[in-house]
Order: C-alpha cells, then sequence, then structure tokens
C-alpha cells in the first residue's frame, strides 16, 4: 500500500513537474530560466499586448468553435445511427474511430495530399475541415456512451403513443443524451485549440491561418522567453478547465 502511494507520487510529479515549472518561470520577473528575479506580471501585460498572438487566438477560437459545432452535430447523429440500427457492423465501427487511432502525422499527410489532389486553397478553412475530421470521432464516442446508459423503452413508449422520429429525436433522445453531447462538445472543443501538427500541415501562407500552437512553434525556434511561457500557461490552464468540465458532464451522463 505505501509502495503504490510512493509510486503514485512519483508518476505525478513525473507528469506535472514540467508544468509547474512552466508556470513559475512565467511570473519570473528576471526573464530567465537558471535564477529567480521575483514574482512579476510583467510577462502577461506584454503578452495582451502582442498584436500577433491576438490575432493567432480569435483564428484559434474561430476554428475550435465552428468544428466542434459542426463535429458535436455529426458525430452526434453518427453516434445514434450506429446504435439504432438493427444489425451491428463491426467493420463500421471501427472505420469510425481510425481517427482516434492512427498518428496525427499519419491523418496530417492524408489531408494535405486530398487538399492537394482537389487543387484545394489552404486556410484557416482547411485546418477547420481538418479538425472536424478529427473530432468526429471523439464526440461520437462519448455520445455512444451516453447512449448505452438509458432505458430505451422510454423512446419505444413515444412510438408506440403515436410519436413520429423527429417529434421523439426532439422531444426524448436529444434530451436524455445532451450531457453526452455537451462532454463530446467540450472535449472536441479542447481538442482543436490544443491541436498542432495536423493545423499546421493544412494551414496556408501568411498570419491569417496561423493559430496558437502554431505561433508558439515559431516563437520558440528562436527560444524559450517568458512571453512563450505565459502563452503557454493560459493555454494549460484554459484546456484544463475544459477538459474537466467535459469529463464532470460525461461522468454524470453516465451515472444518470
Amino acid at each position: 500500500m505505501k509502495f503504490n502511494k510512493i509510486y503514485l507520487l512519483l508518476l505525478f510529479c513525473f507528469l506535472y513537474m514540467p508544468i509547474i515549472v512552466l508556470i513559475s518561470l512565467s511570473f519570473n520577473k528576471s526573464g530567465l530560466p537558471t535564477s529567480w528575479g521575483g514574482f512579476s506580471f510583467e510577462w502577461y501585460i506584454k503578452l495582451f499586448q502582442n498584436e500577433k498572438i491576438f490575432k493567432a487566438l480569435i483564428n484559434t477560437l474561430i476554428v475550435a468553435t465552428v468544428s466542434t459545432l459542426i463535429a458535436s452535430t455529426i458525430g452526434t447523429l453518427l453516434a445514434i445511427g450506429i446504435e439504432t440500427k438493427k444489425v451491428r457492423n463491426n467493420i463500421i465501427e471501427g472505420t469510425v474511430f481510425i481517427p482516434m487511432i492512427i498518428p496525427d502525422i499519419v491523418m496530417a499527410i492524408s489531408l494535405l495530399s486530398f487538399f492537394t489532389l482537389i487543387q484545394f486553397t489552404l486556410g484557416l478553412h482547411s485546418i477547420i475541415i481538418s479538425h472536424v475530421v478529427f473530432n468526429i470521432a471523439f464526440v461520437c464516442a462519448v455520445v455512444r456512451t451516453r447512449f448505452n446508459h438509458f432505458d430505451h423503452s422510454i423512446i419505444e413508449a413515444s412510438y408506440d403513443l403515436g410519436g413520429k422520429n423527429l417529434i421523439t429525436f426532439i422531444k426524448i433522445t436529444l434530451p436524455i443524451i445532451f450531457p453526452g453531447v455537451l462532454a463530446g462538445s467540450l472535449l472536441a472543443f479542447t481538442l482543436s485549440v490544443d491541436e498542432f501538427i495536423i493545423a499546421f500541415f493544412t494551414a496556408g501562407a501568411g498570419s491569417s491561418s496561423t493559430t496558437l500552437p502554431i505561433l508558439i512553434y515559431s516563437m520558440i525556434r528562436f527560444g524559450v522567453t517568458p512571453e512563450i511561457n505565459a502563452l503557454s500557461t493560459f493555454i494549460i490552464l484554459f484546456s484544463f478547465l475544459i477538459l474537466f468540465t467535459s469529463l464532470r458532464f460525461n461522468k454524470e451522463s453516465v451515472i444518470s
């Protein structure tokens, strides 16, 4: 028992110590990673005054919001379609979840090759499409979890009472699975905000399609600055907040 506690402590230190160090350095007044010059919000003030970062933030929110809305809609309908069909097909179900399994670099190259083949202009819209493809599987998986944990006799009762498919879906099915839909949407939003590889490959030239992860990569090539630490801290805290909220909704949907 004592060994398990020590093992967990070492594991959490290994996972979160780099994050703690990064957050601490973002408040370092000296700006040097080797010496502590005192606590300061100087780098956060400079961060908010940087127009490139603000523009990249807007692009990131646009990509994450639009791709989440589309992926949530398609993923929810896909989950309902898979769970309500009478005959299960393992090939179809496996194909749906391929984007969750294959490496991001493989998907990025595949999407880039496809866009090049059809001569599709790269830009913010190509990143949105790529993130939709990437997020559908995650939304579908979360919604299916919720769909499998409620009494389906309620839907059958609606049909017996003369309820049509659309009315049954709007009045009964959707309210029941909504916590799962919301959890899947929050997860998709988090993944879209943090995603770098696919966005890097499918983004167009110029700052008009630069997202925060791409901007951080371009900045870090010249060295890790306190501004990068501050920006990374914001992204980490925001991602944790959204992810914990998503997990909470997903947990409540399973319990209920």
